[in-house]
């Protein structure tokens, strides 16, 4: 039985195996439509969600399976102070797989060590979003024909990005990825990836504060918004929140075959005028979302489609 905490639970042979299998979803989803028949999904989000919930139980319908959860802790036993461990412990008796969202960093491993199924993190505070990842490598790929050889512009909250902080870790796998880190100070990306992610495996990046200065040289940029959530004071989020708004005139420097990813919800971050560009694939990304957890559900589960 395998779990997914993080994106380096999967070497990249099986990566690229998992992401080879959403591609063939996409093209033959009538081929998957009754794969997980008499199969169950819980999905126990203890803070709201709308993509990562949702895509995970389109996932699960898709393949012909049944879902079941909660999509708070408030109307969980979370409410009555019964714990994460004793909630799987629960759920394990009734479901065969589960995705699990908790705002405390570490509360899905919690989970794993004490589960009878694979549990997938569907996001542990500012920490790991291994789902997220799966869904921008697959929209990568299919966007740029590649995962390596290229230059990443990672734009907003670095500091508590967990989307920011998942991806980091699956691309330096790959060869020839160089990172522009824009953000003002107060949001830089934590010390510990810097120092042991990028640093300790030689890869290159630069820190600036201005999107203009990156946007020429990019050929993905990965936007974040300002999470509220995460401030613990009112000033300092108002005072953050509209520091970057991608708009007509900054997509003007951008090269032609530059896309823009978000993992949203956006709030004003990129302005609903650059919708209509091109490269702007955010909305792409949400269905690859849905064709990745397909295929990691199926991996998960161990079920093989001839």
């Amino acid at each position: 039985m395998r779990h997914l905490m993080s994106p380096l639970d999967f070497s990249v042979e099986e990566l690229d195996t998992l992401l080879d299998l959403a591609q063939d979803i996409e093209a033959h989803p009538a081929k998957y439509a009754h794969a997980c028949e008499g199969k169950k999904l819980a999905t126990l989000f203890y803070e709201p969600s709308t993509r990562t919930r949702l895509s995970h139980e389109a996932a699960m319908l898709n393949l012909g399976g049944s879902i079941m959860g909660f999509s708070s802790a408030d109307s969980s036993s979370a409410a009555k102070g019964e714990s994460v461990s004793d909630t799987i412990r629960t759920i394990s008796c009734y479901a065969d797989i589960c995705a699990m969202r908790h705002p405390k960093e570490g509360a899905p491993m919690v989970a794993c060590q004490h589960s009878s199924i694979p549990v997938i993190n569907a996001g542990d505070g500012g920490h790991q979003h291994p789902t997220q990842t799966l869904t921008d490598l697959l929209t990568i790929r299919n966007l740029k024909g590649r995962l390596g050889n290229m230059t990443i512009g990672l734009c907003g909250d670095l500091k508590f990005g967990r989307t920011v902080h998942s991806l980091i870790n699956a691309l330096v796998r790959y060869e020839g990825i160089r990172f522009i880190l824009i953000s003002p100070e107060e949001l830089r990306l934590p010390e510990y990836i810097r120092h042991d992610v990028l640093d300790r495996k030689g890869i290159p990046y630069e820190e600036v504060v201005r999107l203009e200065d990156a946007m020429p040289t990019l050929d993905i940029l990965y936007m974040t918004r300002v999470q509220k959530e995460r401030f613990f004071n009112e000033e300092d989020y108002v005072r953050m929140k509209d520091f970057y708004i991608l708009d007509k005139k900054k997509m003007k420097l951008a090269p032609e075959d530059m896309y823009v990813l978000h993992p949203l919800p956006r709030v004003n971050e990129i302005s609903v005028e650059v919708d209509d560009d091109p490269r702007a694939a955010y909305f792409r990304q949400v269905q690859y979302g849905v064709y990745v957890r397909m295929a990691l559900i199926l991996t998960l589960l161990d079920i093989h489609v001839d």
